[in-house]
């Protein structure tokens, strides 16, 4: 009960939130914020009286926040490499994986890798390195990554990078399996350090004072509170991704990107080395999905192969940027947040459904064999009623980018004419 009421808190911000960027009207404005104050008042009273208490709904609320922050550093690193430059890369979950193995090798401590019996890490090697030195190796493996990727695929076009694409991710799947020296393999590594966690996280035991650079940290959150600190961490990189992104998309490269996916054929007649912007574009995104890898892999303490997933880690952060809107880095944001919401409110068809269904082709067990394909389902119909009603997204691409032009000067677009009899 206490994640529905967190679910609804959550997406009525998201509703909200999208009113106020997407309409004009000052009055419209103030009624969207009003109305969302209202119906966070009510479901705080509501979660009261079925006795749901707010700490539970909170933990919830932060857990949610963090993981849909994760996917939106995600999905802008996609929507620069198919938003801006129209680049149609399958592989995301492979720059992800990447990103998140290289942060977890350098920073997991041997230590803790003793979590029982048997299962000592005895395969791979570890460096017990601070979190921001595999943060910043993350984003440097995944971009060397897509470095040596884009000589091979970058000079095939749609479909056919599409597949190149896909298959490279395939191919990092395989080699976290089966290099069980460098990734422990199937079992995947557990206990993943968490940054500054043993710093500023009172302990339940007496432990020496925690020293960085020489000062001693107070510990002052309680082991609960711990994940409103990594939200903030989360919030800091999406800030700094999206400020970046939006000086690219207002400088005269980001222009090039745009022109180059609009005609490739015209901007290289026009003297713009396209390989070389598309390889650029290929190579910044793939360093933001890096840095998306190492966030998600110190949040759930625990890594392995199937941190490659398609479906979780490419088709969902597709059709977040659909939804959102292609082209533009806050639909981008927006659609992470609306989508991970509906992802995770799917979780609650356990709840509603029944846990077996007799068919004429016998005893279906709903949690393992209709719970997946409902959840696909469910994200398909979104898709297709966007891509019905809102084809450019919830929030749309600029129509102006530059900084020198006055969006005021900008013609819009002649109305279609009544046709004659």
């Amino acid at each position: 009960m206490a994640q529905i009421f967190a679910l609804l808190l959550m997406l009525s911000s998201l509703a909200g939130l999208w009113i106020l960027l997407t309409r004009k009207s000052r009055r419209t404005r103030w009624a969207a914020l009003l109305g969302t104050f209202a119906v966070w008042a009510l479901l705080l009273v509501g979660a009261q009286a079925v006795g749901v208490p707010p700490d539970r709904m909170f933990s919830f609320l932060s857990a949610f926040l963090i993981i849909a922050g994760i996917y939106a550093v995600l999905t802008l690193g996609l929507n620069i490499q198919w938003g801006y430059t129209g680049l149609f890369n399958i592989g995301v979950a492979g720059f992800f994986g990447v990103g998140a193995y290289v942060s977890t090798i350098l920073v997991q401590d041997p230590a803790k890798m003793a979590v029982g019996a048997g299962l000592e890490g005895f395969f791979a090697t570890y460096f017990n390195q601070p979190f921001l030195v595999g943060f910043v190796a993350a984003m440097v493996a995944s971009g060397l990554t897509a470095l040596i990727v884009g000589f091979a695929t970058l000079r095939l076009r749609a479909d056919y990078l599409a597949i190149a694409t896909i298959g490279i991710a395939e191919i990092l799947r395989l080699i976290a399996t089966n290099e069980r020296g460098l990734t422990e393999g199937n079992r995947g590594i557990p206990n993943i350090p968490q940054p500054l966690h043993e710093c500023i996280v009172i302990p339940l035991q007496e432990s020496p004072p925690c020293r960085l650079l020489g000062i001693e940290i107070p510990r002052f959150l309680e082991p609960a509170q711990y994940n409103w600190f990594y939200l903030v961490l989360v919030l800091g990189v999406i800030f700094v991704a999206f400020l970046a992104l939006e000086r690219i998309a207002r400088s005269p490269w980001g222009r090039s990107l745009r022109a180059i996916r609009e005609d490739e054929d015209a901007a290289l007649a026009l003297g713009k080395n396209t390989f070389r912007f598309k390889m650029q574009a290929f190579v910044v995104g793939a360093v933001i999905m890096g840095a998306a890898g190492s966030l998600w892999a110190h949040f759930v303490k625990f890594v392995d192969p199937q941190i490659f997933d398609a479906i979780s880690r490419t088709f969902l952060v597709w059709v977040m940027l659909i939804v959102g809107g292609t082209g533009n880095n806050r639909g981008a944001i927006l659609g992470a947040f609306i989508m991970w919401g509906i992802w995770s409110g799917t979780n609650f068809l356990n709840d509603v459904l029944p846990p077996t269904l007799e068919t004429p082709i016998g005893r279906i067990d709903v949690a393992a064999q209709l719970f997946g394909p409902l959840r696909i389902m469910a994200i398909v119909i979104i898709l297709e009623l966007i891509l019905l009603f809102r084809p450019r997204g919830l929030l749309g691409e600029e129509r102006v980018t530059s900084t020198m032009i006055e969006p005021s000067a900008v013609p819009a677009k002649p109305k279609a004419e009544p046709a004659s009899d």
